[in-house]
């Protein structure tokens, strides 16, 4: 049997590759939607199911339908996203930020939770507002000069002994921002961007797909 012939060849190559890119994005968007999705079910899945049995139970000829996986699941989400959104609207009032304030003492008393939801919230309070005298989103040297990874600054504090500022810099992973490691790394070795957090998040997830033409590299004062 003659062997392939190279252009041939070259042609399977780039379809495969043109068909994987095509389906890659695809896929990851696939994995995220199907994630959130379940998460958002098995909130309210403990009242649903019972609920769904019931319903389905008590009118077998027209709503036996209810007892299906997919529909159980469907009514969790809307379900969960229904009382997200409900939360979001009573937070705005007065009597929702009073709820909101009695949990939060409520929170205080359980010294682990404490931690976690003090820490949470800040973070989160951290990111929607504007940053001070230091920009939010910046560069660091990782894992050498000549390399650079994107990090949030979450908080300057400074050195014992001399005084010397130093950042405490978020650095998410690609694809998942949600997981990372913090560093510590004095202000002066910091590289600033005119980035928000929205670009900073475009650019990790997309595995930096998602960028500006032009970004900072050099710090000033540098060669």
């Amino acid at each position: 049997m003659p062997p392939d012939h190279p252009p041939h060849r070259a042609s399977v190559q780039k379809l495969f590759i043109t068909g994987l890119l095509t389906l890659l994005p695809i896929w990851l968007t696939w994995v995220v939607i199907k994630f959130v999705f379940v998460l958002l079910s098995d909130i309210s899945k403990p009242w649903v199911e019972p609920l769904s049995h019931r319903i389905a139970a008590t009118f077998p000829q027209s709503l036996g339908w209810f007892n299906g996986l997919w529909v159980q699941n469907t009514i969790a989400m809307v379900a969960t996203l229904f009382v997200i959104l409900a939360v979001g609207a009573l937070t705005r009032r007065v009597v929702g930020q009073r709820l909101l304030r009695w949990f939060e003492a409520l929170i205080a008393r359980v010294p682990l939770a404490n931690v976690i939801y003090t820490s949470a919230r800040k973070l989160l309070d951290m990111l929607e507002t504007k940053p001070g005298s230091t920009q939010r989103v910046v560069l660091i040297d990782f894992p050498h000069r000549d390399m650079k990874s994107v990090g949030l600054v979450t908080r300057v504090i400074r050195e014992e002994g001399s005084g010397r500022e130093l950042a405490a810099v978020y650095v998410p992973t690609t694809p998942n921002p949600t997981s990372g490691y913090l560093e510590i790394v004095p202000v002066e070795l910091l590289t600033p961007t005119d980035w928000t957090v929205d670009q900073a998040m475009s650019f990790i997830i997309s595995g930096g797909a998602v960028a500006p033409d032009a970004m900072p590299f050099t710090r000033a004062g540098e060669r």
